[in-house]
């Protein structure tokens, strides 16, 4: 797993980039401000319920959370499960939030 800085995904975004991005909170958290990505919560990667993504295992795949905590452990349980290519934005939706709709 790596790091992804939320300028940097803004920037590949508003360039029309298709991102996979991948948000690991939970669904009220995920209705009330959203970037577009798949709604997987944390606990259904810890349970290994991944139908959804399995396809993305050789991909780049952006996981986010409130803060960065929930989607750094997705990100790495997933890198465990054999995929390539995890990223985990820093600072979650409250630094986005911070930079870019304040």
């Amino acid at each position: 797993m790596t790091n992804i800085s939320p300028e940097e995904v803004k920037e590949r975004m508003d360039k029309g980039e298709k991102l996979h991005l991948i948000d690991v909170r939970q669904p009220e958290e995920t209705a009330e401000y959203n970037i577009g990505g798949i709604a997987l919560p944390l606990g259904y990667i810890q349970n290994m319920q991944i139908e959804d993504i399995e396809d993305l295992k050789n991909d780049e795949v952006i996981f986010y959370c409130r803060s960065g905590a929930r989607s750094g452990i997705a990100a790495t349980l997933l890198e465990q499960m054999g995929f390539s290519n995890t990223k985990n934005l820093t600072g979650g939706m409250l630094a986005w939030r911070e930079k870019f709709d304040p």
